[in-house]
């Protein structure tokens, strides 16, 4: 094909997109492919073509794929993200991480307008990032990434590894609000009481330690930690 009309171009890009939502990426390929020789300005068409790339394995054209997409459209916080998750994939983690750090300043001026999905994927990124850091004892670095997720999306889960990593760094008091802050999110999260106990426990504030590992116990009687924390340091005291 070659040399199409304005209406054999739409129909051509209709049934790619179909395709592609289908799940069909090998006849999505193609025919996207077509229609970007057609008219290569479309920056969604782009990116479809390099979520495809990214799929089959291969990165290194997915990344020039999304890197023209954002080329083309630079508001199109998708294609970034994507270009973002790739680079990373691709070892390329310096530009990865200016492109994340880029993403979360432009939401603080456009957050009206991106949307909760975005939002997520990218506080997902961080999330996974603090987590390794924190396996590996990098505290502080942890903590940055957490804080920079809760940014994006407010979750109780971040919020209770945030005030864990505090408290493995030796900051209690920081520690017990983010951890008090993850249970006012989701009252009904036991990790964050379980651990906001301990956090207590540790500040010398045991009986208000008990009182929420009584807590948790009542929302879910089948956790071991809590109970455990309850046998032993009742019997040390």
């Amino acid at each position: 094909m070659s040399n199409l009309t304005p209406e054999e171009l739409k129909d051509l890009y209709s049934h790619g997109v179909d395709c592609f939502n289908e799940g069909n990426y090998i006849k999505a390929e193609g025919l996207l492919k077509e229609v970007i020789r057609n008219k290569p300005g479309l920056a969604d068409v782009q990116n479809k073509l390099g979520v495809i790339a990214n799929l089959g394995g291969n990165l290194e054209e997915a990344a020039k794929r999304f890197e023209q997409a954002v080329k083309l459209n630079p508001a199109y916080t998708e294609a970034a993200l994507n270009l973002a998750i790739t680079l990373n994939e691709l070892g390329r983690t310096d530009e990865a991480t200016g492109i994340f750090e880029n993403l979360n300043h432009n939401i603080k001026d456009k957050s009206s307008k991106l949307d909760s999905f975005a939002a997520g994927k990218i506080a997902n990124e961080h999330y996974k990032v603090g987590t390794l850091y924190q396996e590996f004892g990098l505290y502080i670095e942890a903590v940055e990434e957490y804080r920079k997720a809760l940014r994006l999306k407010p979750m109780a889960d971040v919020q209770t590894k945030l005030g864990i990593a505090l408290r493995d760094h030796g900051d209690l008091e920081g520690a017990a609000r983010e951890l008090e802050n993850a249970r006012e999110t989701n009252p009904g999260y036991t990790t964050a009481i379980v651990q906001l106990g301990l956090t207590y426990h540790l500040m010398g504030r045991s009986e208000d330690a008990f009182a929420l590992w009584e807590e948790a116990l009542s929302k879910n009687p089948d956790l071991k930690e809590p109970r455990s924390f309850l046998k032993m340091f009742r019997k040390e005291g």
